[in-house]
């Protein structure tokens, strides 16, 4: 049986960014990004975080043989909606190394991370995904975000900041915000 393991992003070391960097260029090779600019991306997350330290941004990973085959993140966001601001988990760079799929692997790092908003860490996550993994994410009690989502700090403040078709939120039975959400920051 596999064990999910957490990295703290604020410590997290370069061999594990390496690690987690050269999975999510195996997984995504179209997006052109080289495994230097995902370890890169993976030790920025960490950095410059003041905030609760179980809100701290984390890496949930899962090895075989010292080798990381599963991973996803989580990183703290404040968003603007017309409730009031929201601290919420972004899920972000969730992927399976393709020689384990069907393992159950995805499913094992993703509930890790949402067992933080069932323990009131944070009131929800927030998070892209394709028409594809939609139902995977909706097995695990996410629904979709129907809202209009802003970046108020980008170029085009009133741009989608995902690049994604589907927009969905952890869990579907909390009363989620009406109206215009501001992720107060690109998307992830």
């Amino acid at each position: 049986m596999y064990q999910v393991e957490t990295l703290d992003a604020r410590v997290l070391t370069i061999a594990d960014a390496r690690a987690i960097a050269e999975l999510i260029v195996k997984v995504w090779p179209k997006s052109g990004k080289s495994v230097e600019f995902r370890e890169q991306q993976m030790l920025d997350l960490g950095r410059n975080f003041h905030g609760p330290d179980a809100q701290a941004p984390r890496s949930m990973v899962i090895r075989e043989s010292g080798r990381i085959i599963a991973h996803a993140a989580f990183v703290p966001r404040t968003i603007g909606t017309t409730s009031g601001d929201l601290t919420i988990a972004g899920l972000a760079r969730v992927c399976s190394d393709p020689d384990f799929r069907g393992q159950g692997l995805g499913e094992l790092v993703v509930r890790e991370i949402f067992a933080l908003i069932d323990k009131q860490v944070f009131p929800f996550s927030l998070f892209q995904t394709s028409t594809v993994v939609r139902p995977f994410y909706e097995k695990l009690g996410a629904c979709p975000v129907t809202n209009y989502i802003v970046n108020s700090l980008g170029d085009d403040p009133r741009a989608s900041p995902f690049w994604d078709e589907v927009i969905l939120r952890y869990p579907k039975d909390r009363q989620w915000p009406e109206g215009e959400i501001d992720l107060r920051g690109p998307g992830y």
